[in-house]
């Protein structure tokens, strides 16, 4: 039997930002997982503070070149990997000179939210989806962190859908307490759609808000894991409308072997 693939897709990842408890996870998940068996990618997006030399980041030429339209504009597609060696585990690197090379994550200097921070969701989902397909690996699973990860389920469950690399991909979105105040524009919804996404499958990313943005991450989720005590309430309401499966808040100790059979249990509900 071949090993199962799980592609993990993080907004932050330790070492190569501060330390966060979704940072943690993101590090330490892909490795424990790939210790019990399963094949593994890793994706973040390539933030500006990141230093290149200190974690020796480079590029993979033959994965960039590409560019993304997003609202009519060309984007280019850079991708860097860096390995973590007592992990035995890679990291792929999402870049983009006008999206990640700031200083800052989400919010400038002075804490405001970046005005294109829906365009960088947008374009850090797309080049997770390119890069996969150029590199011909089909995930079984892939678990998203964070919401620059929220459009990524739309796009595998509707837009890629019938694409042999996608086509039986399974999606798990795990919900931390990385809620924002700010709200996208008003365009957002035009900007994430792509042929064979319907108007109603828009219907909760086109308000803009934190907790709708993840509202229609879940629509597309297969399986939902509660990964901080405390999440935001209409999206915990929200889960108890969509009846899908929940894996609730686990210890530091146990959560790697959670995760490990609530994915067995959603790969095992695709078999059945």
């Amino acid at each position: 039997m071949d090993k199962a693939r799980v592609l993990f897709v993080s907004q932050e990842i330790v070492p190569y930002i501060k330390e966060s408890s979704m940072g943690k996870i993101a590090r330490y998940l892909p490795q424990g997982i790939q210790e019990k068996g399963k094949e593994i990618r890793t994706f973040m997006p390539r933030y500006g503070m990141i230093n290149e030399r200190r974690n020796q980041l480079h590029e993979v030429i033959r994965l960039s070149g590409m560019n993304l339209i997003i609202d009519d504009q060309d984007h280019p597609l850079i991708i860097k990997v860096a390995s973590i060696q007592q992990a035995r585990m890679q990291v792929y690197f999402i870049d983009n000179e006008d999206y990640f090379q700031r200083k800052y994550m989400f919010t400038d200097k002075a804490g405001k939210f970046y005005k294109d921070n829906e365009e960088r969701s947008i374009f850090f989902s797309r080049g997770v989806i390119e890069t996969v397909k150029k590199l011909g690996w089909s995930p079984d699973l892939i678990h998203c962190h964070g919401w620059m990860s929220s459009p990524l389920p739309l796009y595998v469950k509707k837009a890629y859908k019938d694409n042999p690399i996608f086509s039986d991909s399974k999606i798990i979105i795990s919900l931390y307490d990385d809620d924002f105040e700010a709200k996208y524009s008003k365009e957002f919804g035009a900007k994430v759609k792509m042929p064979g996404i319907t108007e109603k499958d828009l219907k909760n990313y086109k308000k803009g808000n934190y907790s709708d943005v993840m509202k229609g991450a879940l629509d597309f989720a297969d399986g939902i894991i509660l990964a901080s005590p405390t999440i935001n309430p209409e999206v915990q309401e929200y889960l108890s409308e969509i009846k899908k499966p929940v894996l609730e808040l686990q210890s530091e100790e146990n959560y790697i072997d959670a995760y490990d059979e609530f994915y067995n249990k959603i790969l095992e509900n695709q078999a059945g």
